[in-house]
């Protein structure tokens, strides 16, 4: 990364989230059964179509890096993609428009397949597949990196950390005093959560978003961090919500409790739910259910 330069959207919550982050990560490493796929394939060559998509390095140099490097493994870190390659590790952030796929180079015919109108980066494999990231409204960021935690460094922990006891998210909470939507969506706090998953888990605990996270009771902190993990894999297991304009991979959206439900009935007490600014962020409540103490 750049010196002095952090990536700035830490504190921003663009989808997709984790779940959303997940599945994609889960669907390239995993391809459908009797699919090729990327993983132990070695990069033959790179295209870089528009040199903003490079958080850290010129095209030359990205180019140059990573020919020859083979893929390891693909994961995930927060609302990162993590590439781990053979020297080098590439992030891919995708923001709000961007997307990944994997696809041949050429057709059955033997013809090259053309990229599309916004793909800004492509990377072709040994085996005749290439990964493409495609970023209509250029947002979307990719590193290359020998070391990751010059970025990931600056995420909180993961929700389902092991380590992240009720008792240390605890800790976490009441050592600041902010408002718990804004900080829950802050990724130096905790990694991962945005818009859609900070609405229904705090809508499970029953808490208002504008409480003060140093307000809690440890039972609180305790309920709060067991909702965001079942929400979280709640949409993992749905292949997460596919209410973005590019995302389209889940169902999560058929089993909202209050995002993007304003002037519904609220499943609990049936009062309707209601929409408001947090932090410039749309969110969703039931002001019954959630009451402002």
């Amino acid at each position: 990364m750049l010196a002095g330069r952090r990536p700035p959207f830490l504190n921003q919550a663009n989808m997709p989230e984790l779940p959303e982050v997940e599945t994609i990560a889960r669907s390239l490493r995993e391809p459908p059964e009797n699919d090729a796929g990327i993983i132990t394939m070695r990069v033959t060559g790179a295209k870089v179509l528009w040199e903003g998509t490079l958080a850290n390095l010129t095209p030359r140099a990205f180019t140059r890096r990573i020919k020859g490097q083979s893929l390891e493994d693909i994961g995930r870190r927060g609302k990162f993609l993590v590439f781990t390659f053979s020297t080098d590790t590439m992030l891919i952030h995708l923001r709000m428009s961007g997307d990944l796929r994997i696809e041949k180079v050429t057709s059955p015919e033997g013809d090259m397949v053309p990229l599309l109108k916004h793909d800004h980066l492509a990377l072709t494999f040994k085996n005749g597949l290439r990964l493409v990231f495609n970023n209509p409204r250029k947002f979307g960021r990719a590193w290359l990196l020998k070391d990751p935690r010059e970025v990931l460094d600056d995420l909180g922990p993961e929700p389902f950390d092991e380590p992240l006891t009720a008792e240390v998210f605890h800790q976490m909470l009441t050592g600041r005093s902010r408002q718990l939507k804004p900080l829950l969506m802050d990724q130096r706090f905790l990694a991962g959560l945005g818009n859609i998953y900070t609405d229904e888990a705090l809508f499970r605990v029953k808490l208002h978003p504008l409480t003060r996270s140093d307000d809690l009771a440890a039972e609180q902190s305790g309920m709060l961090l067991k909702a965001i993990r079942d929400v979280l894999w709640d949409g993992i297991r749905r292949n997460g919500a596919s209410i973005d304009w590019v995302y389209r991979g889940g169902e999560f959206q058929n089993h909202f409790n209050v995002y993007g439900r304003k002037g519904d009935p609220c499943p609990d007490c049936g009062t309707l739910i209601e929409r408001l600014l947090v932090g410039q962020r749309g969110t969703h409540i039931c002001p019954a259910c959630q009451k402002k103490k």
